[in-house]
């Protein structure tokens, strides 16, 4: 009985820890916003080579309350992008008939999920952008502030499919 309650406790814990929310977003402190801009400018221009601006939807799967998060969103609808926002659910909420059929017709065709991450190096100069996109492939680069304090890539962008 011992062994059927600490094997139940053992699985209830790796479960809890899989759907655990991954921690997205922009995780470097003091982040400057021209350092910022210019690894965005470079994500949307790869992400234009890749999925075509005016027929591709992303939908965030995070908030976006950084200045990366921000500009990213307003360059990605510039460049022609449909972009939905992320909005949490109430966990509460249930909606009537009506509401249910009044419901947008965007959601009926969803787009494809993107989430991304920013981060250092500890002790480094090194930057990294890591975005997900339709929870399989990621792009990745790595950029590097030289001595007079400008951004520039210290890499390729790596495709993972």
């Amino acid at each position: 009985m011992r062994k059927f309650l600490f094997l139940a406790l053992l699985l209830a814990g790796l479960a809890g820890c899989a759907t655990a929310p991954a921690p997205y977003g922009n995780f470097v402190q003091n982040s400057a916003q021209a350092n910022d801009k210019k690894m965005v400018d470079d994500l949307v221009k790869k992400l234009a080579a890749l999925y075509p601006p005016a027929s591709t939807r992303f939908d965030l799967q995070q908030a976006t309350p950084d200045y990366f998060g921000a500009y990213l969103v307003e360059s990605l609808r510039a460049k022609g992008y449909a972009v939905l926002e992320f909005k949490p659910e109430p966990k509460a909420a249930t909606a009537t008939a009506s509401e249910a059929s009044s419901a947008p017709a965007a959601s009926a065709t969803p787009g494809l999920p993107l989430t991304y991450i920013v981060d250092q190096a500890k002790g480094s100069d090194l930057y990294r952008v890591t975005v997900t996109i339709n929870r399989q492939q990621s792009l990745d680069r790595a950029y590097q502030v030289a001595q007079d304090g400008v951004l520039y890539p210290a890499g390729y962008w790596v495709r993972k499919e």
